[in-house]
């Protein structure tokens, strides 16, 4: 007997692994997938602007790598102190202004270079709602704590979306012809739209993306429900974080397993279990730390990302292990002291 409505989701025709570049665009919930596969170790470029939730802001973003735009002085507002862009998240901000412009071009040359030989790259839509800059025209995307008077708030049209992607889409395949294009709608609700603007918000995103899809001779374009999950299968506010708006441990847990069923190759989800076990040893906390039993603990660990790192030299241990080597030099310090 079932206890509720399953999703049935195909397997994707290609899989994601170790030795495959991911870049991850969109809302906080594109964040908590990315994070996961760098927690495992896959090479992944997360949100190189930051946390971005409506199409237009994604697509500006992923025409700035494609253009390799350098930002200048003129690009920057200062609000209260604080040096800011209309394109970044607020992570990019800084109080020098020479440091936040280091920061965005940087980061724009290593995640160009990144995009031009990645193998998948994953669109997460939050919201159709957009605040557009009235003075210049330009759709942000972070307001920055400006006052709203200085925006005007619309929902974009299917058309809109459709249009701008459908450009931006065979720009990619052209910078990248190898290139593999997930999209997916964020389950995270935008309730200061309001419980109707928010349906309609997400119900616009799944028609483009759709129409997307459906209408274009690109084969590399897929669809992952993640909506759809929260939606039909964890339907219950105990999955759900405290604000009842974004999702528990537990529900992002849920749909990263599904996600993986599907997207991560067998062989891959077999090493991620090796890296998980090397970052549990990580985070373990002995309760005498200079006895020999945690000096043997942490030579075994060492050995195993040795031979981890031998037989998948793609993986990066590099924090993990002097994590552990600090350790050891402090239990074989303290024995000579």
């Amino acid at each position: 007997m079932s206890f509720f409505t399953e999703i049935k989701i195909d397997e994707f025709p290609w899989k994601m692994e170790y030795s495959k570049r991911m870049m991850f665009f969109g809302s906080c919930f594109s964040e908590n997938i990315g994070q996961k596969l760098l927690d495992l170790k896959f090479d992944v470029d997360l949100n190189p602007f930051g946390i971005l939730y409506n199409p237009i802001s994604i697509a500006n973003s992923l025409q700035i790598l494609l253009q390799n735009r350098v930002f200048t002085e003129k690009d920057l507002f200062q609000d209260q102190g604080i040096w800011n862009s209309f394109y970044h998240h607020s992570r990019f901000s800084d109080v020098n202004r020479e440091a936040a412009l280091g920061k965005i071009n940087s980061r724009i040359a290593l995640s160009r270079e990144f995009l031009q030989k990645a193998d998948f790259l994953m669109i997460t839509f939050g919201t159709s709602w957009v605040y557009e800059l009235k003075e210049t025209g330009q759709v942000v995307t972070n307001c920055h704590k400006v006052p709203s008077s200085q925006f005007k708030r619309f929902r974009l049209e299917v058309s809109e979306i459709t249009a701008v992607y459908s450009q931006l889409l065979a720009q990619l395949m052209r910078f990248n012809p190898n290139l593999k294009v997930v999209f997916t709608v964020s389950p995270i609700r935008h309730w200061k739209d309001g419980a109707v603007e928010n349906q309609l918000s997400k119900a616009t995103l799944l028609l483009a993306i759709d129409q997307l899809i459906k209408g274009t001779e690109h084969k590399n374009l897929r669809y992952f429900p993640s909506y759809e999950l929260v939606m039909d299968e964890l339907r219950d506010y105990r999955f759900y974080a405290e604000d009842m708006l974004h999702l528990s441990a537990v529900a992002t847990d849920y749909i990263f397993d599904r996600f993986a069923r599907v997207m991560i190759s067998n062989n891959s989800m077999e090493i991620a279990k090796e890296v998980v076990k090397v970052r549990k040893a990580v985070l373990h906390r002995p309760v005498n730390s200079a006895s020999v039993e945690y000096e043997r603990f942490l030579l075994y660990n060492l050995a195993e990302i040795n031979k981890l790192t031998i037989n998948f030299p793609y993986l990066n241990f590099t924090n993990e292990k002097k994590h552990l080597e600090q350790d050891l030099a402090g239990i074989q310090e303290s024995r000579i002291n």
